[in-house]
This record gives C-alpha cells, structure tokens and sequence, in this order.
C-alpha cells in the first residue's frame, strides 16, 4: 500500500498539468481552475476539520504557530507556482527545475533545522547545480538561467517544495491532516488575490463539461494528498525518493505523446545529473533519519 501510494501521486502529478491546459483552452484560467480545484479538494476533505482545528487550538500557539503560517504559505506556493508553471512552459524543463529541490531542502534544513552537510549533501548540491548549468546554459546569453517566467516558476516552486518538507518536519506537532490541509488552504489563499488583480473570478462562464472536470480534479487532489502521506509515513526516504521519481518517467511519455514535446541533448544530460541528485538525496535523509531515531518526512504535495 505505501508504494501504491506513492507511485498513484508520481503518477497524478505527472499528468495533472495537461487537464489544466485543456481547462484553460476552453476558457478557465489557470489561477481560476487552480482555486476552484483545491478548495474542492478541501470540501472532500473536510472530515478532518474536526482534528485540524483541534490540533491548531491545542498544539499551534507561540511560536509554533509561526512554523503553521510558513508550512501554509510555502506549499501553497509549491502547488500554485507548479500548475502556473506547467500551463505554459515545457513540461520536462519545468519539472526539472522543480526537483532541484534537494539542493534547497539540504540549505533550508542546515539554516532552520540546524543539519550539517555531509558528503552527500556536498555532492547532492554540485551535482544538481551542474545538472541545472548543463540544461539552462545559453551560448548567447552567458548565464545559466531560467529563460522564461514558467521555469522561473518552476525552479520557485520546488523551494516552496523543499521549504515545506524542512517546517513539515519542523512541526512535527502538527498530525498528517493538519499538514495536508495546509496545503490545499495555501494554494487557495494565494491564488485568490491574483484571481482579484486579473480582474476577478467569472463562475457563471463555466461550462457544464467543465465543471465535472474540475470536480474530478478536486477528488483526485484529496485522494492523491492522503496516499502520498501513507506512503511517506510507512516507507523508508531512500525508497520513496526513488518512487517519486518515477513522475519525471509519466511526465516525460505525456508531454511527448500529448504535446509534443521532445528534449534535447543538453536536457537529457542535465536531467541525468538532476535525477542522480535526488537519488543521493534519499540515501542522505535515510542516514539522517538513522543518525537521529526518525522516520520519514511528510510531502509538500
């Protein structure tokens, strides 16, 4: 059950942006479809009211409820800043800056959590870094950066991503339901003020066809939340990083059979290095875990 579990969330995230491209090509924004999506998701999960507010009543104060804010508002932003960057961008480009996230979960971790590097995380960082020069290096310009507002959405939402893994182990006050609300409730908070400074959100335009997509959506996001928290919280890190990626594997067939996208030669050379990183990344938290007596850490998605 925990490798199904997470093999089911590899795989929805693997996929998640193409409805949202076919929502917004028949007339639903991103940021609309994104917050209609996740506060579905938390109407399915709405059973669990009762034990998020009792644990934000008796386990959140001081602060401790600083550390709640910070796990809010950066998985939230892991989650937006994902869909925002897969509607336009390359699908595998932008998935790639998003697993560089080992690298800013290894900094996050030394500077709030107080962890020492060791020689995989020395290594965990050269080798992403390079995967990242390798992919992103442009003759023309130089500068090994993002080349559009997609993948500079990309590479900000797996340090969201890496940020809210560091405060969900952080809080470890906080139960599974507390940890997986948050995140549904920060996409919806922060999608809401760029859905008013577009010009607002339009409902009524909404087609029937439409809105049963985006009810499957909102089912699919509660349901992924729970079986990837089973699965992290019942399966060695070193194993279920592995799992996890195989999302670049679905990513990869879909954005070539559904939109045509096909890496090249620099790509593959930097995904090869990115994806061996991430591999280190679960050997360096399982020593970890080891080292301390804890078990594994909780998903930003």
């Amino acid at each position: 059950m925990p490798i199904a579990g997470i093999l089911s969330g590899a795989l929805v995230w693997g996929l998640i942006w193409y409805p949202y491209r076919a929502l917004q090509e028949a007339g639903v924004s991103g940021p609309l479809a994104t917050l209609i999506t996740y506060l579905l998701a938390m109407l399915c999960g709405g059973f669990m009211l009762p034990r998020v507010r009792r644990d934000l009543r008796t386990k959140s104060n001081g602060v401790s409820g600083w550390w709640v804010v910070l796990l809010v508002f950066s998985a939230g932003w892991a989650n937006f800043g994902y869909v925002l960057g897969m509607l336009q961008g390359e699908v595998m480009r932008v998935l790639l800056l998003f697993y560089l996230a080992p690298v800013w979960t290894i900094l996050f971790s030394h500077s709030l959590l107080g962890e020492r590097l060791n020689r995989y995380g020395y290594l965990i960082i050269a080798l992403s870094l390079s995967g990242a020069f390798i992919m992103l290096w442009e003759p023309s310009l130089g500068v090994p950066l993002p080349k559009n507002i997609s993948e500079w959405l990309g590479l900000s939402a797996g340090m969201g991503f890496a940020l809210s893994n560091v405060v969900s182990r952080r809080a470890a006050h906080l139960s599974v339901e507390a940890k997986a609300f948050s995140i549904w409730f920060g996409t919806a908070l922060l999608t809401a003020p760029l859905l008013v400074w577009q010009g607002g959100w339009h409902f009524s335009g909404i087609a029937p066809q439409n809105w049963l997509i985006l009810a499957l959506l909102g089912v699919v996001l509660c349901s992924c939340s729970f079986a990837v928290q089973y699965g992290v919280t019942n399966m060695p890190a070193n194993r279920a990083m592995l799992l996890f990626l195989f999302e670049l594997v679905v990513a990869a067939y879909a954005s070539y059979l559904l939109a045509d996208e096909a890496m090249g030669v620099r790509d593959w050379l930097g995904a090869i290095l990115i994806v061996f990183a991430s591999l280190l990344s679960g050997k360096l938290y399982s020593e970890s875990a080891r080292d301390e007596g804890c078990h594994c850490p909780d998903s930003g998605k």
